[in-house]
């Protein structure tokens, strides 16, 4: 992962996290939409991000350095986090690095990529975005949880003193309220599958009233700092459109191919429920899939990002299976299937060294696993500057704001931008072949656009060839 975020392979929303550093660089008060030039809030303005955007503005390096930065601190985050609430679930030396073998590993033999979740392949190509910074909190939240909550249930007997000024330590639970916030803002879907595992440890946990009042009182302050943070509505966002349903639609297809493996994990709860009818992981798992389930159910397919919260659970329970202290015999037969069962998962991630060490310095058979990342559009920026406004399609707009300058339309749906369809709208209009010269000219008027991005453009008069680039795009000027 480290040689991984050295090369810091480009696909999915990269683009717009690297816009939305570029935007607080430049102004960290009020930074605009991170894509489009119209003054709107937006959630990518998260806590972290505004944190990357202070170490661009004081330092001066590029966006994508800052965003390696981000990138081995939410590593770095996600690692300690995992063993720390590991070593909650189990003290056996080798349970953390099982676990984090079965949360990288045990997914499934077709290949899935979705920022939020922790497959090699899909924490390769998101190991910079908020969402891996989100899950290493949301990890050391669990841990710092259960503790607390452990130590609220030891209050009786020896070190009862210690263990009830534990429960009553107001500050370590408002500080507990503010982690659960800050995941929230950070990563909103996320925060989704944070707040179901922290849940199962407090309905695990079984506390009495007075610890309640306290978790209550960590409710409150996470929600007074949600409806403070000043970059957007954070409750605006459960009011979000269809497009969000639509582009989630397929995390509901292919489950058995793409998250297979983890039937063991769920083989694995079940001995867990056998033991304890309370296990936080079954509790975590069965409320993850009560929520994606009812997603799916319903037609809210983004419920469907709560995902994480049905596999992790299982995944870790996988790893932990094979070290409880019980019968050597068991403890083998199930290793070997863990083992087989990483093994298959590893194959079928095995493209993702490529993003490591590069395609050339694979074997044929695993090269042929290989999928590359998206290139850039740093060709167009001898010309195209900071603010200018580009006309282009989808794709290109998912990218070119990653160096500075606006898209008419953005990339991605936003539910803080209110023309969005319209803008939408207006770009396949230019690029439609049956659009007169004068409707053109009326869309590049009426955005301010400066230059256009794209393949088999229209020969206006006003646009001036500039340069090519990949794939048969070219870059035009437009004269005014």
């Amino acid at each position: 992962m480290l040689l991984v975020i050295v090369r810091l392979p480009w696909a999915g929303d990269l683009g717009m996290h690297a816009a939305t550093v570029q935007r607080l660089r430049h102004d960290l008060l009020h930074p605009g939409n991170p894509l489009v030039d119209v003054d709107t809030p937006s959630p990518y303005y998260s806590p972290w991000m505004l944190v990357l955007g202070c170490v661009a503005k004081l330092t001066g390096l590029s966006v994508f350095v800052v965003l390696r930065i981000g990138a081995l601190a939410g590593l770095a985050l996600l690692v300690t986090g995992v063993r720390r609430y590991v070593r909650t679930l189990s003290a056996r030396p080798v349970a953390p690095a099982l676990a984090f073998l079965c949360l990288v590993l045990l997914w499934g033999p077709v290949l899935f990529n979705w920022s939020g979740f922790l497959g090699l392949n899909s924490l390769a190509l998101t190991v910079s975005y908020p969402s891996v910074f989100a899950l290493g909190l949301s990890f050391h939240l669990w841990a710092w949880l259960t503790r607390v909550l452990r130590e609220a249930g030891a209050a009786t007997g020896e070190g009862a003193a210690d263990a009830e000024r534990a429960a009553d330590d107001w500050g370590v639970w408002l500080r507990l309220g503010l982690l659960w916030a800050l995941v929230l803002l950070c990563h909103q879907f996320t925060g989704v599958v944070a707040t179901l595992g922290a849940l199962a440890v407090v309905i695990s946990a079984r506390p009495d009233r007075r610890v309640l009042l306290r978790v209550g009182g960590a409710l409150v302050m996470g929600v007074v700092l949600l409806a403070l943070w000043p970059y957007y509505d954070f409750f605006a966002l459960f009011s979000a459109g269809a497009d969000l349903e639509a582009i989630h639609r397929s995390l509901y297809t292919h489950l058995a191919g793409r998250f297979g493996l983890a039937l063991l994990g769920v083989a694995a709860l079940a001995l867990r429920l056998r033991r304890d009818r309370r296990d936080p992981l079954v509790l975590f798992f069965l409320l993850g899939l009560l929520v994606v389930a009812a997603g799916g159910a319903t037609g809210h397919y983004s419920w469907g990002r709560a995902l994480p919260a049905v596999l992790i659970p299982a995944q870790l329970a996988a790893a932990l299976e094979t070290v409880p202290a019980g019968g050597r015999a068991v403890r083998t037969g199930w290793a070997c299937a863990l083992g087989a069962a990483l093994a298959v998962g590893a194959w079928a991630q095995a493209g993702a060294l490529g993003y490591a060490v590069g395609r050339d310095a694979l074997p044929a058979v695993v090269a042929a696993k290989y999928r590359p990342p998206w290139g850039g559009y740093q060709w167009i920026t001898p010309w195209v500057k900071y603010g200018d406004v580009v006309m282009a399609r989808t794709l290109p707009s998912r990218q070119i704001p990653a160096y500075g300058p606006y898209t008419v339309a953005p990339g991605y749906p936003d539910v803080f931008l209110p023309d969005q369809g319209r803008r939408d709208a207006a770009v396949a209009r230019y690029f439609e072949p049956g659009t007169s010269a004068d409707g053109r000219w009326a869309m590049i008027r009426e955005y301010g656009v400066q230059w256009v991005v794209g393949t088999a453009v229209a020969p206006d008069p006003w646009l001036r060839r500039v340069t090519g680039g990949p794939a048969g795009q070219t870059l035009y000027e437009v004269r005014r």
